[in-house]
């Protein structure tokens, strides 16, 4: 199991929160056993692979994926898109990471979700096609990440794309749940084989009510506790991962809480990581009885 930066509250969105220092959440992460980390926000680690390699083998710490956002719906910006993925690809192989994290935005500025016509549909469709090919010589396995606002975030967007191509996905127990589909009903209407990735992390259904119905935005809803600790929240979580590790469930699961830290810089020993060990205690918990 991997983790995140976001699990400690960094995210490059303005207004987010206090952003801990970088030594202090690798720290952290080591602390609890966590044996790899995605990117996270562009620019929070280093770009240059012989500083990452440096930074995260002091935490023998390694690199497993990155979240990237993508325009693939508009043919317009098609050779941007390539070239855009081809460059962040060739980054995750020379920091020695495996999975290429798509995030099929509306823009680039994440403007706000509109319809999509059947053509783009289709190009989004040949677009994943496309980054499938080209992400496998940089020894990257592509997989979409449905997200709130995103192009593929309700449960008949996800369908689509299910029938559309053969694009691996990211099982985020969570945005799943946001966009209506039943992360356990995903695995039985998916199948092992398309899950790529998975994200642990729980969701309170009463804070996701008020962002699908358009009173908060995203960011006051992790501000507001959307994603409460692993176990705590209302989603199937110990059902998605029986069903992953009976079905031959073979891939990473990163522990993906996203928090924002409000308020004074917590303590050490406090904030972020004491959530973090209350999940770990809850997923240790789930294994212990799928090994009994």
């Amino acid at each position: 199991m991997a983790t995140a930066p976001i699990s400690w509250g960094i995210c490059e969105v303005p207004g987010w929160g206090v952003q801990l220092p970088i030594e202090r959440v690798l720290g952290e992460m080591a602390s609890l056993g966590f044996p790899a980390t995605e990117l996270g926000s562009e620019g929070y680690l280093p770009a240059d692979p012989g500083e990452m390699h440096e930074l995260l083998g002091t935490h023998n710490l390694t690199m497993l994926a990155a979240f990237v956002p993508l325009v693939l719906h508009d043919p317009a910006q098609a050779e941007q898109t390539i070239a855009a993925a081809a460059a962040m690809a060739e980054r995750l192989q020379a920091y020695g990471a495996t999975l290429f994290n798509t995030a099929p935005v509306t823009s680039l500025d994440w403007e706000p979700r509109s319809e999509l016509t059947d053509e783009q549909w289709a190009h989004t469709m040949m677009m994943f096609d496309k980054l499938d090919e080209l992400v496998a010589p940089y020894d990257l396995t592509q997989v979409l990440h449905t997200h709130v606002d995103t192009i593929v975030e309700t449960k008949d967007e996800v369908d689509r794309v299910l029938q559309g191509c053969n694009v691996k996905f990211v099982l985020d127990t969570a945005h799943l749940a946001i966009g209506g589909y039943d992360p356990a009903q995903f695995v039985d209407v998916a199948g092992v084989d398309r899950v790529g990735l998975v994200h642990i992390k729980d969701a309170s259904n009463a804070v996701a009510d008020r962002l699908n119905a358009g009173e908060i935005t995203l960011m006051e809803a992790v501000q507001g506790g959307i994603f409460p600790t692993v176990g705590a929240g209302d989603l199937p979580i110990e059902e998605v991962i029986t069903k992953l590790e009976t079905g031959g469930y073979q891939g990473w699961y990163v522990l993906e809480q996203d928090v924002a830290i409000t308020g004074e810089l917590p303590a050490d020993g406090e904030g972020p990581i004491a959530d973090m060990r209350l999940s770990m205690q809850y997923l240790r918990e789930v294994d212990e009885r799928l090994a009994s």
